[in-house]
């Protein structure tokens, strides 16, 4: 590259060509002009003998510059000018780019993308080889291409961020498969880590790419790093929530909105961040149904990282409580579901009713508490039920020690063993440790729950597997077995303190938490092989899988985390993978393997460290090539007027339609080919920032239904000014009017007449049906719009008839 000042050229050796420019000159000069042709007039010839006027012998000399000057141009033009060009590249060393392409990437994703071009199109300019290093890996691990830079800058196009975390080990071992001994490196960084192992990795790899050569990182401010929305937790009848940014900052708040299956927004909240903290938190709180439906939650920043995926780990379970008649003048610390109650009502929506009531309603799990014989038909009805999913957990009592029935998961010994006491030798018997194989596995005991009578287990063959938790002599206290898809489980004690004190202690909320745990939701709980059936991609959208993902099991699913082989997404069984609505699924979240999100101090770890920003070296070629273009027409208008073939007039008009081209036509090629590239629906920017808001998610929720339900996969959602923009890239229009809106600027109305003249559809929003009454019209959103759209030339409205294409479509409208 040869630089002169602010001036620099890629292929210098091409200016060499500007030395014919003196020979181009002399042949241009030595050639006249094609002759003028004339149509014989054979009765005015004597009069145009004596005619002044003249075929010239030479080219005149202005023709012969304008000519010149189109050589010149293309010949600058081929040797690669560039205004404000970057520093050079040390030429003795190949390029070395790295990228950090995992989920913390998505935010700034395309200012990420443009540096890389521009570091690709400086390799080229100045012919160096080029190596790319992509740190999130796919199934063989980091991905090292070697290129021309030409090539892989045509690659560029087809990258995205990928959903899952980078890893700065792994890629430091692929260093040891580069095969020049020295780079000029640049590293494109997320600036991101969740833990000190992360951090010790990300430091390690710096030093690494520190030996092979000079090294440069780019990264984006602290602030605007990648954020993490933690999985929710349940807290009574709410969901709490989290957001990690990555570093403390002002005081701000987020918003954040539960999605329903189809995309519907459910509800919205806002995540606050106090002065100097880190954890913006917030709550939604939902009716049980409507909190059953949530199927994700997502704030509006792009990324993995912004979006929790949600199974019937977060469903709120309905369980049905019965127990032996209460006397109204009892103690309600007596009650055999007091404890019960008070341990299940933060975690599930409890009801109480009779045994045949109980099995008939879309319950997860019932109690019976001290329930002593029960009927031939609430057995049978019991025992279907549990078949089909649900749990029964059942509490021994005076009752059952006197005689039970058979729906029981071991054999009972008629009567009671007492513990402790003047007649008795023993003592009450607190916990044993719980077997690891259990559901109750992990549950650590306390020495306050003590068991002082309790019922005895027959002993047998089937009472080892059925044991799933033992007093410290080894008596069994909990027992269980599978029936069906569901579970009999028998505390041998009271669900109240009569027998034990296992109710006054944290351990009894954790047994009953777990045993909630086993009862599906309405889906059902999977097990078997699972594929994907709908995955994340980096920007935190769902889509189709990869036609190659393997499948697996569920035991392996639960302890995997996300990446290549395990996108994070939904997993269904194999069997109904194409139809996850109706069968439960496993939600796999970043989060998973993602717990924070923490802004890496790369000031300590290399040298320099820049900001991703747009390259100011301005290409000078196109500009060059437009401008010899336009002249080499120019020369043509005046050779086709100089030999007659072109009226002055019409010579006239063609320079000037020449010279009105506008300079900026083609900076919006770009955008034009970034807009047509995908279907996108549009809404009208009203200069409202709430309405426009909700302008945005509404469409946003409109392209998951379609994606999930059609053929069609829009793209992001576009805001518009029908007085500026261009509406014919766009099927849809949608066009919220509220009272407030403001005024359109003239010509607007011929731009939006045109629009739905060729074909365009827009849909109108007054809003009025949250205002007014049934049976109302002519709200203030309606009025409003009638005076917006007041002298535009549209046929009247009218009912969609019977046979309408869209009566149909019952699969997608219910009603009009």
């Amino acid at each position: 590259m040869l630089s002169l000042g602010p001036l620099a050229f890629a292929q210098p050796w091409l200016l060499l060509a500007l030395a014919a420019l003196p020979a181009i000159w002399w042949l241009l000069r030595a050639t006249p002009p094609a002759p003028r042709r004339v149509v014989f007039p054979p009765f005015l010839l004597l009069a145009r003998l004596a005619s002044s006027e003249r075929t010239p012998a030479r080219t005149p000399w202005w023709l012969l510059l304008l000519r010149l000057v189109v050589a010149a141009l293309l010949v600058l033009a081929m040797a690669g000018p560039v205004l404000d060009p970057r520093p050079r590249l040390a030429a003795d060393r190949p390029l070395l780019i790295v990228l950090d392409d995992g989920w913390a990437a998505a935010p700034g994703w395309k200012r990420r993308i443009d540096t890389l071009r521009d570091l690709l199109a400086r390799a080229q300019r100045e012919n160096l080889s080029a190596y790319l290093l992509r740190t999130a890996p796919d199934r063989e691990g980091p991905v090292l291409l070697a290129d021309d830079p030409g090539r892989l800058a045509r690659r560029v196009a087809d990258f995205a961020p990928r959903p899952w975390p980078v890893r700065h080990d792994l890629a430091r071992e692929a260093l040891g498969r580069l095969e020049a001994p020295a780079f000029t490196v640049f590293w494109l960084a997320d600036g991101i880590v969740s833990d000190r192992e992360g951090e010790t990795a990300a430091a390690e790899f710096a030093r690494a790419l520190r030996r092979l050569g000079p090294l440069t990182v780019f990264a984006d401010p602290p602030a605007d790093r990648a954020r993490l929305l933690r999985e929710p937790t349940t807290e009574g009848d709410g969901l709490a929530l989290e957001l990690v940014r990555p570093t403390p900052g002002p005081a701000e708040t987020v918003p954040v909105a539960a999605h329903g299956p189809g995309g519907e927004i459910l509800a919205r909240t806002e995540l606050v961040f106090a002065e100097g903290e880190r954890i913006g938190r917030g709550r939604i709180t939902l009716p049980l149904e409507l909190r059953n439906r949530i199927a994700r939650l997502a704030t509006a920043a792009p990324g993995a990282g912004t979006v929790v995926l949600f199974d019937e780990r977060w469903r709120r379970r309905m369980v049905g409580l019965t127990g032996a008649e209460r006397d109204p003048e009892a103690q309600p610390l007596l009650s055999e579901l007091y404890f019960v109650s008070r341990a299940l009502a933060p975690y599930a929506e409890l009801r109480e009713g009779r045994i045949a009531d109980l099995v008939r309603s879309r319950l997860s799990m019932i109690v019976l508490a001290d329930v002593g014989r029960l009927t031939e038909d609430e057995r049978t009805a019991l025992e279907d039920w549990i078949r089909r999913g649900g749990v029964l957990l059942r509490f021994a009592g005076p009752r059952l020690a006197a005689g039970g029935d058979g729906l029981l998961p071991v054999r009972l010994r008629q009567g009671d063993r007492i513990l402790g006491g003047a007649m008795s030798w023993s003592k009450p018997l607190p916990f044993a440790p719980f077997p690891d194989e259990g559901p109750f596995a992990g549950l650590e005991t306390t020495p306050e729950a003590l068991v002082y009578r309790q019922v005895l287990a027959e002993p047998g063959p089937e009472l080892a597997s059925a044991t799933l938790a033992t007093l410290e002599d080894g008596t069994p206290i909990i027992t269980g077995r599978r029936m069906g898809e569901g579970w009999l489980l028998l505390v041998h004690t009271t669900a109240n303190t009569s027998w034990t004190s296992l109710p006054l202690s944290r351990l009894f909320i954790d047994i009953m938490r777990r045993t909630l745990a086993l009862a599906p939701g309405v889906g059902g709980r999977p097990e078997g092989m699972l594929r994907a059936s709908r995955v994340l991609d980096g920007f935190g959208r769902l889509g189709a899988p990869p036609p190659d993902l393997l499948p697996l099991s569920a035991a392996a699913l639960a302890t995997a985390e996300p990446g290549p082989d395990t996108p994070p997404g939904l997993w269904a069984p194999v069997a109904a993978a194409t139809d996850s609505d109706r069968t439960a699924g496993v939600a796999l979240n970043l989060q998973k393997a993602v717990t924070d999100s923490r802004a890496l101090d790369l000031g300590e770890l290399v040298p320099e460290v820049r900001a991703y920003e747009r390259s100011r070296e301005t290409p000078l070629a196109p500009w060059l090539l437009t401008a010899a273009l336009l002249l080499a027409l120019a020369d043509l208008a005046i050779a086709l007027a100089l030999r007659g073939l072109l009226r002055p007039v019409a010579a006239t008009l063609l320079l000037g339609a020449l010279a009105a081209v506008p300079a900026d036509a083609a900076e919006d090629d770009a955008t034009l080919a970034q807009l047509l590239a995908q279907t996108r629906l549009a809404y009208v920017r009203t200069g409202l920032p709430e309405v426009d808001r909700l302008s945005a998610a509404g469409l946003e929720g409109l392209g998951f239904v379609l994606a999930r339900r059609t053929s069609v996969e829009p793209a992001d959602p576009v805001g518009v000014d029908p007085a500026t923009d261009e509406l014919a890239l766009y099927p849809l229009l949608y066009w919220p009017v509220p009272p407030e809106h403001p005024d359109l600027p003239p010509g607007t109305l011929a731009r939006v007449d045109r629009y739905l003249k060729n074909g365009g559809m827009i849909l109108f929003d007054t809003g009025d049906a949250g205002r007014l009454l049934p049976g109302q019209s002519g709200g203030p959103g309606e009025q409003r719009l009638a005076q917006l759209l007041e002298g535009l030339d549209l046929p009247p409205l009218v009912p969609v008839p019977e046979n309408h294409a869209l009566t149909r479509s019952f699969y997608l409208l219910r009603e009009f």
